[in-house]
């Protein structure tokens, strides 16, 4: 039921496994959601928490978030206003080390007799630097979060089952138990000698600053190296499925390729460079309006993300998911639902607040939810570049 999880690496040469697949591999291994990493650095192990063109002038179209029915406007005034955060993202910094500090959650449910409550299980957040230069050194801290009720609501009803500290919900293809405890942070593997490089999702490889600074900014150049769908080559330049010995390039063998250029994957894509990536200002900016540029990719006007910011925020497609018996699920757990994926940025920054998976049609796990309800979440509570070597915040933001 996580379908942000299902397009987080863009496509490129394969880059050596990252801290988030080596998570995927474990959480099916633990039967605990996966934990997403950060920059796409080589991985780390240890942690018990492995984790816009610009706009015509013309109207266009919307739906307003929440009224997923509701008429459509003369004048997006939504897209208007990413496009001016993202005209508020070139006026970003810079510094001697990047750094992102991420919190990501899974909503489940809980069905006592005083009535059923969502809470945030799989909760953990994640912090991660690396200096611009190679020899500044880099690191990656990670600690959990205490499971919680969702929302107010939600907490009324936990209150009214008696508060329990534990929560035994349906996770993958079996139950898994919840609990209350904030771990401290641990720091896992510091590299002293490290930084100077970051993964780039899209490219295929790591770049060093230089490099990145050097991406274009323009749009429609953007889109075309982060959104068009290409096999990856060969150290000989040679793409996979490509003529070999006279034969012509196979087609079906490429076709799953296309899925990567679906509105829900370039979100993903953005959302992933935005998040885990030093891009300068003017590329973060650009990208932003490529995001905004593209079919299917549509603005919802104001937001809010789990942690209470408000900002503003592009979505793609509504997705319907559904789960069945094949693997277990109880029947509550059965059925389907409609839900997009979403990212709000800060107005007054550009910055990326949060990427959410959104319910818009209940059904399923999800079927006495309204449509809004966060299925799962990845906030940014900080990131950006800072000239002191950066440390994890102590206090945890709930």
């Amino acid at each position: 039921m996580d379908e942000l999880r299902t397009i987080r690496e863009a496509y490129g040469e394969p880059a050596p496994p990252t801290a988030r697949e080596i998570a995927d591999a474990r959480a099916v291994w633990d039967g605990k959601p996966a934990r997403r990493t950060l920059f796409g650095w080589p991985a780390r192990l240890g942690l018990g928490i492995v984790a816009a063109g610009a706009a015509a002038a013309v109207a266009v179209a919307v739906t307003a978030q929440g009224s997923p029915g509701a008429p459509p406007s003369r004048v997006d005034l939504g897209r208007q206003a990413v496009l001016a955060a993202a005209a508020k993202a070139e006026l970003m910094p810079t510094g001697k080390y990047w750094y992102t500090d991420q919190i990501q959650g899974q909503s489940y449910m809980v069905r006592p007799k005083t009535g059923s409550y969502a809470i945030v299980g799989a909760h953990s957040e994640t912090f991660q630097w690396a200096a611009a230069k190679q020899g500044g050194g880099e690191a990656f801290y990670g600690r959990d979060l205490p499971s919680r009720p969702l929302t107010a609501k939600d907490e009324a009803a936990w209150r009214r089952a008696g508060s329990p500290t534990k929560f035994k919900v349906w996770s993958n293809d079996h139950y898994y138990t919840y609990g209350q405890k904030t771990t401290g942070w641990e720091v896992d593997d510091p590299d002293p000698a490290g930084g100077g490089k970051y993964f780039v999702q899209g490219t295929g490889r790591s770049l060093t600053v230089a490099e990145i600074q050097r991406l274009p900014t323009d749009p429609e150049a953007l889109a075309t190296m982060f959104y068009a769908p290409k096999p990856p080559r060969d150290s000989k330049g040679v793409r996979p499925f490509e003529r070999k010995a006279g034969r012509p390039l196979d087609r079906k063998a490429v076709r799953p390729l296309d899925r990567m250029s679906t509105p829900s994957a370039k979100l993903g894509v953005t959302a992933a460079l935005l998040e885990n990536t030093p891009l300068p200002p003017k590329v973060r900016a650009g990208l932003m309006r490529a995001l905004a540029a593209q079919p299917g990719i549509r603005s919802l006007g104001k937001a809010t993300d789990p942690l209470g910011r408000k900002g503003v925020a592009l979505a793609a497609e509504d997705r319907p998911s559904t789960v069945d018996g094949e693997y277990g699920a109880p029947p509550e757990e059965q059925g389907t639902y409609k839900a997009r994926s979403e990212l709000v940025f800060d107005p007054a920054t550009g910055e990326l607040l949060a990427e959410q998976l959104v319910l818009t049609e209940p059904g399923g796990a999800y079927r006495d939810r309204e449509p809004g309800f966060v299925i799962n979440y990845w906030l940014v509570r900080d990131t950006g570049w800072t000239d002191a070597k950066p440390k994890p915040p102590a206090k945890p933001p709930f």
